[in-house]
């Protein structure tokens, strides 16, 4: 079982577009992202920014990060909107050293004071006014010591593959996957729409809305929070950041 939390604050949940049925299927629909080439580099980068103290993941899901960090021996803990995504992971062996609360990231607080508070994996892209975003950036500045840091994992808009006039952008083909994202550049969003096909030759559909960030963006909004930006990498490899990248990694500091 999850490790239990005392004096939460819950702001309240909803599976929304994370139902019991999507819950059941995500660990293999985002498979690769548990390979030890992505994961590792992923988990050696949070564990040296945490540097031995405590780490908060915001939309901790299934589990993939916080239980990874946890076997290195640091204190984690988790918020999740989606009571459906918890049960898996409270399903999984190592769960009980994850202290972990339903509850909506922008505004749901777990006691303690933490060295590292992150959101990987494009998640923040799930809050989708600006308004939750800056929330959201608030409720990891009130959860973080002096010094600690606050890192998002996020892509780049893929703008400069939209033709004039068009809205959808088709971000990966494999096997029976297909990724279409589309774009509503007027209002700053974008929906992630998920196409499988089962070796049986049924199909799912999953689809995700998001509101898309720019960088600059983002650094206000941790400015707002009483952060500055640290550093940004082009990956958790620590690559440069470029015109090139197609994401970033960017950690903010606690002033």
């Amino acid at each position: 079982m999850l490790a239990s939390v005392e004096g939460v604050t819950d702001a309240g949940s909803d599976d929304g577009v994370f139902d019991d049925a999507v819950a059941a299927q995500y660990d293999v629909d985002v498979a690769s992202m548990y390979a030890p080439e992505v994961l590792g580099p992923t988990v050696d980068v949070l564990e040296e920014l945490a540097a031995g103290g405590a780490a908060l993941e915001f939309a901790v899901g299934t589990g993939r990060v916080a239980l990874a960090l946890a076997e290195r021996g640091l204190p984690v803990s988790g918020i999740e909107l989606s009571a459906s995504m918890l049960e898996r992971l409270r399903a999984k062996p190592g769960s009980e050293r994850i202290a972990a609360v339903v509850g909506d990231m922008t505004a749901a607080t777990v006691p303690g004071e933490f060295a590292l508070v992150y959101l990987v994996f494009n998640t923040i892209g799930n809050v989708t006014t600006q308004e939750g975003q800056v929330q959201c950036f608030l409720n990891a500045s009130r959860h973080l010591k002096p010094g600690g840091r606050f890192v998002i994992e996020l892509e780049v808009p893929a703008l400069r593959r939209l033709p004039v006039g068009e809205r959808f952008v088709t971000f990966q083909v494999s096997g029976g996957y297909a990724g279409v994202d589309e774009y509503d550049t007027v209002n700053q969003l974008l929906t992630s729409h998920h196409f499988n096909v089962e070796p049986d030759g049924t199909g799912r559909i999953f689809t995700t809305p998001q509101r898309y960030a720019w960088r600059a963006e983002l650094d206000l909004m941790a400015r707002l929070a009483g952060m500055r930006l640290e550093r940004r990498w082009s990956g958790w490899d620590k690559s440069e950041f470029t015109a090139e990248s197609a994401a970033h990694v960017s950690v903010w500091i606690k002033e």
